[in-house]
């Protein structure tokens, strides 16, 4: 099943001012709105639409988040996309109620001191107005009353319940991590909107979130996502899906090649570098007037693509294991 994420990413300096993750401060650029399909097989993302982030009267950024979700999600319950996993940032409520409304099941994260509440589930008393909420939630004493479910990796400690979520007004499967962090206790608080989720798929869910950072880092490296020198909007977004089109293609290929559909290693800048190769033989064979259908001249061709770069059945059975 493929999982859908969502995330913004700081492409060119010059129009507002934006938290830039990678250099941990607030700076100068321009926004883009990716959404991108993770294949779980294969453990890696293809972008599906993006969008410059441009401000409108009476509308928050969460609001053109959520109006861009909603107007791709419909085009994607055809590929049996049913989960959207993404940041702590899009744990707002205008933004889980449109996903939800459009019919997607979200995951994502909560902060350390979200305001969630147990549920009553005790019997009516008869008297007065039924109890909906049992106190409110704490992660320091409260343990015991979550569901644990063994260990993870790393002594990963899992445990989960559903309980009611007063920021998102609504119940949320909430899925708690403890592990060691240094000479400490680290906790991180996970969450889905479809509270029959497991636990674990959601975790492995939400781990596929991070597969949407690897196609910014690649597209900035490789294809070009930051070199438009256009100011026009129609402009920009026209370079920055061309460039997350152009990093697809190669994955794709990339997959086709080494013909599988499992985990594997892919080198981008080895297939830009085969890529300028075969250019550059096309223009030099077509001016000597060369027929790439001769033998030694196809021979050639397919020797010579490779050159500078990790060769395709070098790596071929480079594979990355569970």
């Amino acid at each position: 099943m493929p999982v859908l994420s969502v995330s913004r990413g700081n492409i060119l300096r010059g129009w507002d001012t934006l938290y830039n993750g990678s250099a941990g401060e607030a700076q100068r650029g321009l926004e883009i709105s990716t959404i991108s399909i993770t294949d779980l097989a294969s453990n890696t993302a293809y972008a599906l639409d993006s969008r410059q982030t441009i401000d409108e009267e009476n509308k928050t950024r969460i609001d053109l988040y959520a109006e861009h979700l909603v107007d791709l999600v419909s085009k994607l319950h055809q590929f049996g996309v049913r989960y959207l996993s993404c940041d702590t940032y899009y744990t707002k409520v205008k933004f889980v109620q449109a996903g939800v409304n459009a019919g997607v099941e979200l995951i994502g994260k909560l902060r350390i001191n979200a305001r969630l509440q147990w549920l009553y589930d005790s019997e009516y008393s008869g008297v007065g107005r039924p109890k909906k909420f049992d106190g409110r939630v704490k992660i320091d004493t409260d343990l015991a009353r979550f569901d644990p479910h063994g260990k993870q990796d790393n002594n990963v400690e899992v445990y989960d319940a559903v309980i009611y979520s007063s920021s998102l007004k609504r119940n949320i499967k909430r899925v708690q991590l403890k592990f060691n962090k240094g000479n400490r206790m680290g906790q991180a608080l996970l969450y889905s909107t479809d509270i029959d989720l497991d636990a674990m798929t959601l975790i492995h869910y939400y781990k596929a979130r991070f597969q949407i950072e690897f196609l910014f880092r690649d597209a900035k490296q490789h294809t070009g996502l930051t070199h438009s020198q256009s100011l026009r909007k129609d402009a920009i977004n026209m370079q920055v899906n061309a460039s997350l089109t152009a990093l697809n293609l190669l994955k794709i290929e990339d997959r086709q090649t080494k013909n599988t559909q499992g985990k594997t290693v892919i080198s981008i800048v080895s297939w830009k570098r085969r890529k300028f190769n075969q250019h550059l033989m096309d223009r030099l064979f077509d001016e000597l007037g060369l027929d790439r259908n001769n033998e030694k001249v196809a021979t050639l061709y397919e020797q010579f693509s490779d050159y500078g770069a990790i060769a395709h059945r070098s790596v071929q059975s480079i594979v990355i294991s569970e």
